[in-house]
């Protein structure tokens, strides 16, 4: 059996190898996902956008999350799996953020959290890790945060915004984050942030140069058609495929083709005699 990830595994690939990272939700998935031999699994508030079917991922909470981060720490054998912390679990009172943590932790069974950027975002990174919680950080673009930034657009694109974002990737560093997600930045600003940084990046919507990448699963099989990021590449296109089989399942029903006799379970004749005989009579 091979041993599972562990933090300082991932920080030891940096200059080495390429990170996969994936988002996951459930427990199938998860368990597909770490069999291929994904480095991270994400239980992403993504999941708000993508099984959920809500708008926004600020609509996701600590219930939901957990829930779901339970069910891929239960298939996961390997992988380091991280959980990601919703807004409201560390954005509006620091005690608040670190009890959470433990949460993911304790009752999940997670590896590790992520907190996107926000303004207090050092020191609850500060608080959180001094408990012994591995924190991976994300700035660029923040989805908790989006309206903030201008919508969902592509972050540090003048001089002055790629040097706050600088600012940010070295500040999340020295207060012990072992990673770093950049969502949605130039990929020469990513390279920089990269080769100054000791940590690993992992990038998305970031190019080529950051230390590892990171995908929604369900973008990357086609599975959510709601709307496709330009940086995403689908590798399978598994929505037709699954509406094909659930039409096959349904016209089989309809003709009586399923249940066959393969599907059913039998009765011995001489049973079946017996329950049609009246009561008492042998």
């Amino acid at each position: 059996m091979e041993e599972k990830i562990q933090v300082k595994d991932i920080q030891g690939l940096k200059n080495k190898r390429k990170i996969t990272m994936l988002t996951a939700y459930d427990f199938a998935f998860a368990q597909i996902i770490d069999r291929a031999g994904i480095d991270i699994i994400l239980v992403g508030d993504s999941l708000a956008n993508v099984v959920l079917g809500l708008d926004s991922t600020i609509g996701v909470g600590m219930t939901e999350m957990l829930h779901h981060c339970k069910a891929v720490t239960r298939a996961v054998k390997k992988a380091l799996v991280v959980g990601d912390m919703p807004f409201e679990a560390y954005q509006l009172d620091t005690s608040m953020a670190v009890k959470n943590a433990r949460r993911f932790i304790e009752e999940a069974h997670c590896d590790a959290v992520k907190l996107e950027w926000f303004e207090q975002c050092v020191e609850v990174t500060r608080q959180i890790i001094c408990v012994g919680i591995p924190v991976m950080g994300h700035i660029g673009l923040t989805p908790q945060t989006a309206d903030k930034l201008g919508g969902f657009k592509v972050q540090g694109k003048d001089a002055e915004a790629a040097r706050r974002l600088i600012e940010q990737a070295l500040a999340l560093e020295e207060a012990g984050c072992f990673s770093l997600v950049l969502e949605c930045v130039p990929d020469k600003i990513a390279e920089i942030i990269t080769q100054r940084l000791s940590i690993p990046t992992i990038g998305i919507g970031a190019g080529r140069y950051c230390d590892g990448q990171v995908l929604v699963c369900h973008d990357v099989l086609g599975l959510f058609e709601r709307f496709r990021p330009k940086f995403v590449k689908q590798y399978i296109n598994l929505s037709p495929l699954i509406q094909k089989a659930v039409q096959e399942y349904k016209e089989d029903v309809l003709a009586e083709r399923f249940p066959g006799p393969e599907h059913s379970f039998s009765i011995k004749e001489d049973e079946l005699k017996k329950l049609n005989k009246p009561c008492g009579q042998d």
